[in-house]
């Protein structure tokens, strides 16, 4: 099938999508160039076809998101792949869609953040269908990522996305508040998550922080701007495209993003859930998106003892484990440590919530291996202080003895 794919009510690109497998399978005229998703253009200005394709199937639900071969059944669809044209490509996280080559359809007309849209798939994606038959596939719960179950639901008039855990703990749900409240207690920057229970099921719920006249783009995306040098590390690459673009205050947010994913052990910060904000229309970047997506973290998946050790945590997205990650910091100056006081106690009310899926022995090695890793940082960066202090000194030193040979 031939579309266009639009950026709002732009066209960017006619490509041709497989009908069988849902991928581009050939590239047209292109009429925006600049409109086009970041890294898809190689560095001679020509679109490449491999690049594109793999954004766009990056828009789909993975394979390997639970219950989605169950959901798909349901469906009656082969691959995820496939329902992306069903909605239109269309996303709460971006304003990229296609429509049909011939069609005069307007973002306006169709977008999510303007019109309601259905709850089928969401229903299905959650085994709660009520139907077998007759779905409505205009549904942002087609381009949602990541493989635990979740949909979008609006809320109050606002587009808010349900996430739920993993068996046997369901844990992640009440660690994506956790997150939020060691962030708002730092100032950092984030998404605020509150639980929702439906029948008997631990959710989190965060409002969506993408705008109709702003986009999320993920740092896999930035760091495919341009090409990484063999000597060049994963986090200054970063940092390097970041700077590439003209966004300022990474580094800063980057020391603030690892320092969070140390305090609550984050497992699983990879490339896809941190980022730049976008402004649609200008394509101005308006700098790092708010900390989202922190659920595998505090042992989510470990028994207590586990937690307790520190045992197998592992760490992303720049190193393997968190005290190398750490070391990436560039300054420490900006954490108000007296804001923290307290928080273990405002954890214990969050994870007292989870009822029969936390018993005592977990809620307490959680609690514990928390107030352990923040007496480190306290320490740390108390070292970093002094060690400053006496570069200062030396500096000052050296100043004063030039000064005093100039005389």
């Amino acid at each position: 099938m031939e579309y266009t794919l639009m950026h709002k009510s732009i066209p960017v690109l006619d490509i041709e999508l497989d009908e069988a497998t849902g991928s581009v399978q050939k590239l047209g005229m292109v009429h925006q160039i600049e409109h086009l998703p970041l890294g898809t253009v190689d560095r001679h200005g020509i679109v490449d076809r491999t690049a594109l394709n793999t954004w766009w199937i990056d828009r789909c639900i993975p394979a390997s998101r639970s219950g989605v071969q169950q959901a798909l059944e349901t469906l009656g669809i082969p691959t995820p792949q496939l329902l992306l044209a069903r909605c239109f490509g269309l996303s709460l996280s971006d304003q990229y869609w296609v429509r049909l080559r011939d069609s005069d359809l307007q973002w306006e007309e169709i977008n999510f953040f303007d019109h309601p849209f259905s709850e089928d798939i969401g229903d299905v994606l959650l085994g709660k269908a009520s139907k077998t038959t007759g779905f409505d596939f205009r549904s942002p719960d087609n381009t949602s990522d990541g493989f635990l179950k979740k949909r979008w639901k609006i809320i109050d008039g606002k587009r808010c996305l349900l996430k739920a855990g993993s068996n046997p703990f369901m844990q992640q749900p009440f660690n994506e508040v956790i997150a939020s409240l060691v962030a708002e207690r730092l100032e950092i920057p984030r998404t605020p998550y509150t639980l929702l229970w439906d029948s008997g099921v631990p959710y989190s719920v965060c409002e969506d922080f993408i705008t109709p006249d702003t986009e999320l783009v993920s740092a896999w995306r930035v760091m495919q701007s341009m090409k990484k040098g063999n000597s060049v590390s994963v986090y200054q690459h970063y940092l390097n495209c970041c700077e590439a673009l003209g966004v300022s205050g990474i580094q800063h947010a980057v020391d603030q993003m690892i320092v969070l994913d140390y305090l609550i052990a984050n497992e699983d910060r990879h490339q896809n859930n941190f980022g730049l904000i976008r402004d649609a229309n200008t394509l101005e970047w308006l700098g790092a998106a708010p900390i989202f997506d922190s659920g595998s973290s505090l042992g989510y998946d470990k028994l207590p003892g586990q937690i307790l050790s520190g045992q197998g945590i592992e760490c992303k997205p720049f190193k393997k484990t968190h005290a190398e990650q750490l070391k990436l910091v560039s300054s420490f100056d900006w954490i108000d440590f007296d804001r923290l006081s307290g928080s273990e106690q405002e954890i214990q009310a969050i994870l007292d919530q989870a009822g029969e899926y936390m018993d005592k022995a977990r809620k307490d090695a959680i609690l514990s291996a928390y107030a352990s890793r923040l007496q480190r940082l306290m320490e740390l960066s108390q070292r970093q202080e002094q060690e400053d202090k006496l570069d200062q000194d030396v500096e000052s030193n050296l100043m004063r003895n030039y000064s005093m040979e100039g005389l």
